[in-house]
C-alpha cells in the first residue's frame, strides 16, 4: 500500500516555479498544477496534490502519447515554463505564465497555458479540479460558453474561472476539455482567480494577444538590471529571479520558500510551512540582491520592515502584510507528501527568542546605506531602538537559527549575530555621524566578542562549538568568517572549518548539526543534509584562500540542483530534494558563494 501511495506523487525536485509576485504556482514534469496557494503566498491553497495526491487538487493538461518522455526548461531570463512531451506519436509544448504587467501582477492572479502540438496529431486531456482551503470547502460549477465558473461556499468566498478557446464542461465538479490538435496548432487556457468575483475578466484572446509580450519582457527587463558579471551567470541569474518570485509586489516582504509541509524525512513529522517572512531570510535575500544591484526590491523590503518595528516588538516572522499571528495547526485530512505527516500550517516557532535577527536585518541596513542609499534619522532611530534590545538580551540563552523547538542556549549563531548588529550600527553612525551613546556600543561589542571567541572555542574539539559547553560543531559557525568576526586565515578558524567538514560534511553536502542519540532538536528522525550550509562552506573556503577547492566545490554542489536550476531546503540519502521547494537561503546562499569566489578568482 506505502509503495503505491509513493507511485502517485512526484519527486520534489521534478517541479518548476512560476508566480506574479502575488503567489506561486508548482508545474510537475507532467503537466500538472500541483500547489498553489491563492490569492497570497501564505493564502489557503486551491492546489495540493503535492501534499494530498487524491484531495489536494490539481490543473492537469495531458496529451495522449505513448511511452513519452519529458523535458522542461525556462525561457531565458524569465519565469515563464516549458514542459515538453516527447515520444513517436509526436511533440507536445507546454508554455505557462502568471502574467506581469508594468512591474506587478495585475489585480485577479490568472494562470496561461498555452498547449501547442509541434509534429504530429495529438489529442489532449485538460482536468481543473482545485480544492479550496486546503480542500476543507466544498464548491460548485457553472458552465458557460467555454468558460467554467468555481465558487467555493465558505466565507473566504473565493472565485475562479477557468477559460479556453475550446469547449469547456464540467466533470465530476471539475472543469474538463477534450480536443485534438494538429502539428502547429494551439490552444489557450486560463485560470483567473478572484475574490466574489473576478476583478478583471478578459476574454481569452487578451491573454494571447497581451500577456506574453508583456510578460517575457517585464522578466528580461529585470534580468538585466543584473550587475553580476562573473562565471555562473545561469546559475546566479536563475537564483535572483527565483528569489524575485518569492517577493511580494505589494508589501516588499519576501517568504522563506513556496510551500509548506514539504517533508525533511519522508515519513517524518519535521513538516514545517515556510510561506511566512523571517526576519533573517528575508535580510539575507535583500543582502543578495543588493550585491546584484536590485535595490528596489531592498528599499522596499527597508519601508516595511521599518513598519513592522512600530509595534511592540520585532517578532521573528510575520505573515507578508505585517500581521504576526501564525498559530500552527495539523491539516489532519491531508495524508502528507509520501504520508508525511503531520501536515502543518502556520508555525509555532514565530514565538520563539531567536537573537541572531537583529545581526541579520542590520548587517542588510548597513550595506544599503553604504553602497546604495543613506538611511533617514528617523530610520536610524528605530535601529537604536533595536540596539537597546540587544544590550538587554544578548546575554540570555534562545532558541537558535534552528529554532530548536524544546531546548534554549547560549548559542553561538545568536551571540555571533549580536555582535555583528553592534558592530554594523556603530559602522552606521560613525558614517553618517549619527547621535550614539559611542562608549557603551563600543564596549558591549567588545565584550560580546571576547566572550565569543574565549568561552565558545573548545580545545578539545579544536573549534567554535554550537553552544557554550557544548562539544560538537553546527554548521552556522561557518558564519563567522562570512560576517567578518574572524580573519579567514587565523589558525583558529582553519581548525574549527576542518572540524566541520570532519563532523558534518558528506563530500560537498553539509548537514547543518548531529542530532545524535539523544535527539539535541527534540524531534524523531534524521533529516537531509542542509543546501544552504554546503554554500557557506564554499564560500568559507573561498574566503580561506582554498579557491581552487571552493571552485570544484561549488561545481559539485550545482550538480544537486534540478533540471532547472532550483533548490530544496536539504538533499536525500538518494540526492533526491527535501523539504520546501524552492527555498530562498539556498538560493541566496549560491549567489553569495558565486560572488566570492569570482572575487577570489580574479586576484589569481
Amino acid at each position: 500500500m506505502q509503495d503505491n501511495i509513493n507511485h502517485e506523487y512526484n519527486r520534489i525536485e521534478d517541479y518548476g516555479l512560476i508566480g506574479n509576485m502575488k503567489t506561486v504556482a508548482l508545474i510537475s514534469m507532467n503537466g500538472s498544477i500541483d500547489f498553489m496557494s491563492y490569492p497570497t503566498f501564505d493564502s489557503p491553497t486551491v492546489f495540493a496534490k503535492l501534499l494530498d495526491s487524491r484531495k489536494g487538487g490539481s490543473f492537469s493538461v495531458t496529451p495522449h502519447l505513448q511511452d513519452y518522455n519529458t523535458k522542461q526548461l525556462y525561457l531565458p531570463g524569465t519565469a515563464v515554463l516549458l514542459t515538453r512531451f516527447f515520444s513517436e506519436e509526436g511533440i507536445a509544448e507546454l508554455t505557462d505564465y502568471m502574467p506581469v504587467q508594468k512591474g506587478h501582477a495585475i489585480k485577479s492572479n490568472a494562470i496561461v497555458r498555452q498547449v501547442k502540438t509541434v509534429r504530429g496529431s495529438i489529442t489532449y486531456k485538460v482536468k481543473c479540479a482545485p480544492a479550496f482551503d486546503y480542500a476543507r470547502s466544498n464548491h460548485t460549477c457553472e458552465a458557460g460558453e467555454n468558460e467554467v465558473f468555481f465558487k467555493v461556499q465558505n466565507d473566504q468566498k473565493t472565485v475562479m474561472r477557468l477559460l479556453a478557446d475550446v469547449p469547456l464542461q464540467v466533470v465530476d465538479n471539475s472543469g474538463y476539455a477534450e480536443f485534438t490538435l494538429n502539428q502547429s496548432e494551439t490552444v489557450y487556457l486560463v485560470l483567473e482567480c478572484g475574490h466574489q468575483h473576478i476583478e478583471e475578466t478578459n476574454p481569452v484572446e487578451y491573454y494571447k494577444n497581451y500577456t506574453y509580450k508583456e510578460t517575457i519582457g517585464y522578466w528580461r527587463k529585470w534580468s538585466s538590471q543584473s550587475t553580476y558579471k562573473g562565471r555562473w551567470n545561469e546559475a546566479v541569474n536563475r537564483s535572483a529571479i527565483t528569489l524575485k518570485l518569492l517577493t511580494s509586489s505589494e508589501h516588499g516582504s519576501t517568504v522563506a520558500a513556496a510551500t509548506f509541509g514539504l517533508p525533511e524525512t519522508l515519513g517524518g513529522e519535521r513538516n514545517w510551512d515556510y510561506r511566512y517572512t523571517w526576519i533573517r531570510d528575508a535580510a539575507f535575500t535583500m543582502y543578495a540582491f543588493l550585491r546584484l544591484g536590485y535595490t528596489s526590491e531592498a528599499t522596499a523590503f527597508l519601508k516595511w520592515i521599518h513598519a513592522r518595528c512600530q509595534d511592540d516588538k520585532l517578532y521573528l516572522m510575520y505573515s507578508i502584510d505585517g500581521t504576526h499571528e501564525l498559530a500552527e495547526e495539523e491539516l489532519s485530512h491531508f495524508s502528507g507528501y509520501k504520508n508525511s505527516k503531520p501536515v502543518r500550517i502556520g508555525n509555532a516557532a514565530q514565538n520563539q527568542l531567536q537573537l541572531d535577527i537583529y545581526g541579520e536585518l542590520i548587517d542588510t541596513i548597513y550595506i544599503y546605506n553604504k553602497q546604495y542609499s543613506a538611511v533617514t534619522y528617523e530610520f536610524w532611530e528605530t535601529i537604536a531602538e533595536q540596539i537597546e534590545i540587544v544590550i538587554a538580551s544578548w546575554r540570555k540563552p534562545d532558541h537558535g537559527i534552528w529554532e530548536i523547538r524544546n531546548v534554549e542556549k547560549e548559542f553561538l549563531h545568536s551571540r555571533l549575530m549580536c555582535w555583528v548588529a553592534m558592530d554594523r550600527a556603530i559602522k552606521i553612525a560613525e558614517f553618517r555621524s549619527f547621535p550614539y551613546p559611542k562608549q557603551q556600543w563600543n564596549e558591549i561589542r567588545d565584550e560580546i566578542y571576547l566572550d565569543i571567541y574565549h568561552n565558545f572555542w573548545n580545545e578539545e574539539v579544536g573549534a567554535w562549538v554550537q553552544y557554550k559547553g557544548a562539544g560538537h560543531v553546527d554548521a552556522s559557525v561557518l558564519l563567522m568568517s562570512l560576517m567578518h568576526f574572524i580573519s579567514p586565515h587565523e589558525p583558529r578558524w582553519l581548525s574549527t572549518m576542518k572540524v566541520v567538514e570532519k563532523e558534518l560534511g558528506l563530500d560537498v553536502l553539509l548537514y547543518r548539526y548531529r542530532n545524535g542519540k539523544e535527539s539535541f532538536d527534540g524531534l524523531e528522525g534524521e533529516e537531509g543534509t542542509f543546501n544552504m550550509c554546503s554554500f557557506w562552506l564554499i564560500e568559507s573556503l573561498a574566503k580561506s584562500g582554498q579557491v581552487s577547492k571552493a571552485l570544484d566545490s561549488f561545481e559539485k554542489m550545482n550538480g544537486y540542483a534540478n533540471h532547472l536550476g532550483l533548490f530544496s531546503e536539504q538533499i536525500s540519502y538518494k540526492a533526491e530534494h527535501l523539504g520546501n521547494f524552492p527555498q530562498a537561503f539556498t538560493h541566496l546562499a549560491l549567489i553569495s558563494a558565486a560572488l566570492e569566489i569570482d572575487k577570489q578568482l580574479d586576484r589569481l
